[in-house]
């Protein structure tokens, strides 16, 4: 008896996973997609390489030291004893150069690196909303096929049953044998369907583990998020916060500064640079020299001629910045666009969960009475088919406006540039 028991239990623990399915919330997702995902990586490292060019930016506000030593030897002409001497020097000394004043060419850069530094931080907010917006699309397309495969194996089921009722039917001689020919016809489609639902829930595993920038989900199960509603506020008010809250509208306004910064800085190629210069150190005929030398002195370096490359140079910079404007205005006409397409989609998905609700409803009242009927001997093998077939189609159209609805939330959310 106790031998029997140990078999019994090995065999049920044999048939129990190893590890329990662990759960994955949209949030969960979320997170992971903008902590692992490559894009959300490389906008973090753009936005580091950003702010190290800005800190170059300012380097002509500080003053260059460096050192330098020197030795040579050889013969050459000394005018003043009007001969040919071997000459040897030695020198070693600092050199210090101050710009006191560039007219907008350092300051011009500086803004220009700062706006671009802001740009690429807008970038780095832009790619977070759309690995979220792509996370949220792929984690409710999962919960709607993982939807899709339920209902199409109770229709598999379904059909089953009434495959074997045909049989009996005809071993009684009570129905055709076109009857049982049509029920394993719509017994195999059904089972192809569950097929091609159990692939396509599958490619969607695939695609929600890609967005999270995972291989796979392994033995992750995603969670139903609780239901969602929309207060449907008004579009124009949606429309409003998205061209204030929008990323791209505010990385274009960055940009917008960086050009400008760089137009500054290639008017100023017009104007003189003034600099302060200083050097101390040692020079002798013996090495290490000992006679002390030093010198202070300024420079102004004032550009008559440039070969028109100051000329062209601002007409590049100005060009840059009237295109970015133009671009500017072409986005907030996009952002209408995606603001009300997101409005009426979510508001369209809305209302089909309500009307296939109800579809549902009378489909599945439908296909209960005709495979009582069928059951009873008085229904025909076609009413029972069509009636299983439309209650298949109406969860389906169900289960694709109730995620369709979820879905929309996401891209107006998207749309209006909610982090």
């Amino acid at each position: 008896m106790k031998l029997f028991l140990l078999i019994l239990m090995a065999f049920i623990l044999s048939n129990q996973p190893l590890y329990a399915a662990i759960p994955l919330t949209l949030d969960e997702a979320v997170a992971t997609a903008l902590k692992n995902h490559p894009q959300a990586i490389e906008a973090k490292e753009n936005l580091l390489g950003a702010e190290a060019r800005a800190g170059q930016s300012l380097a002509n506000y500080y003053p260059q030291i460096s050192f330098a030593a020197d030795w040579s030897r050889g013969e050459t002409f000394v005018a003043a004893l009007e001969n040919i001497r071997l000459l040897e020097t030695n020198t070693a000394g600092l050199y210090l150069k101050q710009t006191i004043y560039d007219f907008g060419r350092t300051s011009g850069a500086v803004d220009a690196a700062r706006g671009n530094r802001d740009a690429t931080d807008k970038a780095l907010a832009v790619t977070r909303q759309d690995l979220t917006l792509r996370v949220k699309s792929a984690f409710y397309l999962l919960l709607a096929t993982e939807k899709q495969v339920v209902a199409v194996r109770e229709t598999v089921s379904a059909r089953e049953n009434v495959f074997r009722q045909a049989e009996e039917f005809f071993s009684q001689g009570i129905r055709a044998k076109v009857d049982v020919a049509k029920a394993e016809a719509t017994m195999f489609a059904a089972r192809t369907s569950l097929i091609r639902a159990e692939n396509n829930r599958e490619l969607a595993r695939v695609e929600l583990a890609n967005a999270m920038g995972m291989a796979s989900l392994e033995e992750r199960t995603v969670v139903e998020p609780s239901a969602a509603s929309l207060p449907f506020p008004e579009r124009n008010s949606l429309q409003q916060d998205a061209v204030h809250s929008r990323a791209e509208l505010q990385q274009f306004t960055a940009l917008k500064s960086a050009a400008s910064g760089t137009l500054k800085s290639a008017k100023s190629g017009y104007l003189p640079i003034l600099s302060a210069v200083a050097t101390a150190g040692y020079a002798d005929r013996d090495f290490p020299p000992t006679g002390t030398v030093w010198g202070v002195g300024l420079n102004l370096t004032v550009p008559l001629f440039s070969g028109f490359s100051t000329v062209e140079q601002v007409r590049e910079a100005t060009a840059a910045l009237n295109s970015i404007e133009a671009r500017q205005n072409n986005l907030k006409l996009q952002i209408i666009r995606e603001v009300e397409s997101a409005w009426l989609g979510s508001n369209e998905a809305s209302a089909r969960i309500l009307s296939t609700g109800k579809e549902v409803a009378a489909a599945n009242e439908s296909k209960f009475l005709a495979e009582g009927r069928y059951q009873e001997g008085v229904g025909s093998i076609i009413e029972v088919t069509d009636a299983q077939a439309q209650a298949l189609d109406a969860q389906t159209s169900n289960i694709q406006a109730r995620y369709d609805y979820y879905t929309a939330l996401a891209r107006l959310d998207r749309a209006v540039g909610k982090q």
